[in-house]
């Protein structure tokens, strides 16, 4: 199952940066992971400083 982000998220942009295949975009309130895209290999959430990626 493909990570989402929820609403802990506070934009610092983290994970999108640490996204190999850059399925993660800043969204209007937090970043958002294309679900299509995510290959869950959960760097977003090991960089998260507040756990906002979830599997």
């Amino acid at each position: 199952m493909a990570y989402t982000i929820n609403d802990d998220c506070i934009k610092c942009g983290a994970c999108a940066s640490e996204c190999p295949v850059s399925c993660i975009t800043e969204g209007d309130d937090k970043y958002v992971i294309n679900a299509d895209e995510c290959i869950e290999c959960g760097n977003c959430a090991n960089v998260c400083p507040v756990d906002a990626p979830q599997a």
